[in-house]
């Protein structure tokens, strides 16, 4: 592996990129604010710990991972863009939209490549899933649900701004275009900020969405459904493995002032095994060397952070 990638911020889902990239084999050094975390990191994986501006500066770096707070993107992703590094920058990339046009702005003008890491993009299961709906496998799409709920963490972003930007990336991928329009019902419940949300959304060729995102649930519902005309499609990550992607051939009909409907089985889809964490860096490692366009680039990560500050507008 010749392409060498560091990592900035080393938190909890900054580590899952270390050893990731550690694993390919792409892994050049990491950058951590809490001392303690970075000498430990750099024994246990073998690795240097040096400096974000160590690493800037360090032309055999082709490409960083940012996964700082969100506040902090935008400024660090600029800075690398202007020396050179292209960036993978974790969800979201900003906190409002004039920081994530700027960070968009800057990459272009500096020829670099900006990826947002929309990890479920990469997910072997919803590959198959976009495959056979492209196929027409359930007819014409119609209407797209979203369900991510559980007892999740309490860091100082509402539960519209830690969860939804998985949903909202597969949700406009299957759309192909942004929303028309975007309506939220929020709830706080146990804490200060939003706890659970419903968001819907609607499409210019009149197909519909909607999200639900909880961190107040009592159970964890992770799932993804596509509903056609010629029948329906989930993506279930928390079922078995061999039971992740079901196909349901229900449908639905009019029979003069009434509707008839038929109902089927699950039909299970085999799906390619692998970690949509390793898919994904080693899709940034692609474009890192073939100069391809990311398939969640630019245009993606300003749009959804647009939509998470109409969905859940955030106090100036």
């Amino acid at each position: 592996m010749t392409t060498r990638i560091a990592v900035i911020g080393c938190g909890q889902w900054g580590q899952n990129h270390v050893r990731t990239l550690k694993e390919i084999g792409a892994l050049a050094a990491i950058s951590e604010g809490n001392a303690e975390r970075a000498s430990g990191l750099s024994q246990r994986f073998e690795i240097p710990a040096r400096s974000m501006e160590e690493i800037l500066a360090d032309p055999a770096i082709y490409g960083v991972v940012l996964a700082l707070p969100p506040r902090l993107h935008g400024p660090t992703a600029r800075a690398a863009f202007r020396a050179g590094k292209d960036v993978l920058i974790e969800k979201p990339i900003a906190l409002d939209l004039a920081d994530a046009e700027e960070t968009a702005r800057v990459a272009k003008a500096e020829n670099r490549l900006l990826m947002v890491g929309h990890v479920l993009r990469f997910h072997p299961v919803f590959e198959a899933l976009d495959a056979l709906v492209r196929e027409g496998r359930i007819g014409d799409v119609r209407h797209i649900v979203s369900t991510r709920m559980g007892l999740g963490r309490f860091l100082g972003m509402d539960a519209v701004w830690d969860l939804a930007p998985h949903d909202l990336s597969l949700v406009l991928h299957m759309a192909g275009s942004p929303p028309e329009t975007v309506e939220t019902l929020r709830r706080t419940v146990l804490s200060d900020e939003t706890d659970a949300a419903d968001i819907g959304l609607r499409f210019a060729n009149g197909l519909t969405g909607e999200i639900h995102v909880s961190r107040i649930s009592p159970y964890r519902d992770r799932r993804f459904s596509v509903i056609g005309t010629k029948g329906m499609i989930t993506f279930d990550d928390l079922a078995p493995e061999g039971q992740k992607l079901a196909l349901y051939a229900h449908e639905v009909w009019r029979e003069g002032a009434h509707f008839g409907f038929r109902s089927a089985d699950a039909d299970y889809q085999p799906t390619e095994p692998g970690l949509p964490l390793d898919r994904e860096l080693r899709h940034f490692i692609h474009c890192i060397e073939t100069r391809a366009q990311p398939r969640t680039g630019a245009a993606e990560a300003v749009e959804t952070v647009r939509l998470l500050n109409l969905a859940s507008p955030r106090a100036a």
